[in-house]
């Protein structure tokens, strides 16, 4: 019960986000659009969420707060379960920290793009910021060759060819600029009256500014920065963002901000947390969902299966948008087997049917009425995809049958075959008998697609 409130409160940001509120604004300067333009094609990409909270493997940071829907250890009290929580960055030693085995294993599953927790709410810093002795450099981890975490996350995965991403909070529990240790720390906001103690304010946004100003100079090229933290905005907490971001893109031209749930011109993207948007959406947009039933690593996982995975990916391209799927490491650094293995089916079949999936394009008539088809389109303007998961087993929605006996009618209003085309199964190459009676086109399933999660189709359209 207390995962099911933290993932509601956490949603009610997402649900009624930006997206709602105000129209999406374009990014203005030709190398922010043109990067832009380049993760729209990506597609699929991985969030790391790894810190303190690993250690003990919970929900990462938010016990620390006294909000009414965290459940208090009663053997503790409140103050006692700040320092001991703050204090597993004694016990945080990754001694088999293995960032090469990470940006591998993402390769493999075909992800384009990762987003890493170089800070959450906590505080923790996973790289060598002078700004607080709160750090990983200064953890059990302390004297590990390795210890400024941050860079060689970032070096393995831009060596395996991904798009690099630094995820950072914006709002900071350890801060005594942000949570002053003098007051009380009823909620996730700032603890004291910014009017009546500015100074204190304005070492807040300088702190936030220079440990921005340390990961965008001294940790080689950064595509993204996705700012998490929606409630640290303007008018209730102004941390000058765009001054932050000026100098982010001064010094990382062309760097997408993400600055989630916030709407805006520092919001490049939409991000909404592990939910997908009913319809389909023709601006740039993600949606970050976990592969287990949390962000970071817990001991006792819930897995999606992979048949979900990829049935998530397949709606969420189909309405416009990418999947940010999260991976939570082991305390000892390493993506734990069970999840390499998920991982590993997944990449299967996007090496098999990734034409379906990459640079591809929204489609106007995107699913058929039953959802268990989602189409999306090539960028010549005539190509079309046909993407059919496996339904898990315990799937209750009507479904089509994937034993190659039965037929499955698919309603293409709009994406009709052009006569004479073939529609090709993408894993095989081979052809797959159909028959068009207006605009219903019945395709006889190949008998291999019960066993590869679903497969996917490609014909040829009019214009």
């Amino acid at each position: 019960m207390k995962r099911l409130l933290s993932l509601l409160l956490l949603l009610i940001p997402s649900l009624l986000g930006s997206a709602q509120d105000e129209p999406y604004q374009w990014p203005k300067e030709p190398e922010v659009l043109a990067k832009l333009q380049a993760w729209q094609d990506l597609k699929f990409g991985i969030i790391l969420h790894w810190g303190v909270y690993s250690v003990p493997g919970m929900v990462e940071s938010w016990q620390i707060t006294s909000e009414d829907w965290i459940t208090p250890d009663t053997t503790r009290t409140y103050e006692e379960e700040k320092l001991w929580y703050w204090g597993l960055s004694s016990e945080f030693n990754p001694t088999q920290f293995d960032p090469t085995q990470w940006a591998r294993v993402s390769r493999e599953a075909g992800m384009k793009y990762v987003v890493f927790t170089t800070k959450h709410h906590d505080g923790f810093c996973l790289f060598d910021t002078r700004t607080t002795d709160y750090k990983v450099t200064n953890s059990g981890f302390k004297g590990n060759p390795r210890a400024d975490v941050v860079r060689y996350v970032m070096d393995a995965y831009r060596a395996e060819g991904l798009m690099a991403g630094m995820y950072f909070s914006k709002p900071d529990w350890h801060c005594p600029y942000y949570w002053w240790p003098a007051k009380a720390t009823p909620t996730r906001h700032h603890n004291y009256n910014i009017k009546d103690y500015p100074e204190r304010w304005a070492k807040y946004k300088q702190y936030v500014y220079d440990q921005v100003d340390e990961l965008m100079r001294g940790y080689g090229p950064v595509d993204i920065l996705w700012l998490d933290g929606g409630w640290c905005t303007p008018p209730r907490e102004d941390i000058d963002l765009p001054r932050i971001v000026a100098n982010a893109r001064r010094l990382q031209p062309g760097i997408l901000v993400v600055d989630r749930t916030c709407g805006g011109e520092f919001e490049n993207y939409q991000t909404p947390e592990q939910t997908i948007p009913d319809h389909q959406i023709l601006t740039p947009w993600e949606s970050c969902i976990t592969l287990t039933q949390d962000w970071g690593w817990n001991n006792h996982p819930e897995y999606k299966s992979v048949e979900r995975i990829i049935a998530i990916l397949a709606e969420i391209v189909a309405k416009g948008g990418s999947l940010l799927l999260g991976v939570g490491p082991t305390p000892q650094g390493l993506i734990e087997e069970s999840s390499v293995e998920r991982l590993h089916e997944i990449g299967r079949w996007l090496k098999a049917n990734g034409e379906a999936i990459y640079s591809t394009v929204p489609t106007p008539i995107y699913t058929n009425e039953a959802k268990t088809v989602w189409f999306t389109a090539n960028k010549d303007g005539h190509t079309r995809y046909a993407i059919i998961p496996t339904p898990e087993k315990s799937d209750k929605q009507e479904s089509p049958s994937l034993d190659g006996k039965a037929k499955v009618e698919l309603t293409w209003h709009g994406n009709v075959p052009r006569k004479g085309t073939r529609i090709v199964d993408l894993s095989t190459g081979r052809s797959v008998r159909y028959t068009v009676k207006g605009d219903i086109v019945t395709v006889t399933l190949p008998k291999h697609a019960a066993s590869t999660h679903g497969i996917a189709l490609k014909f040829t359209c009019e214009k």
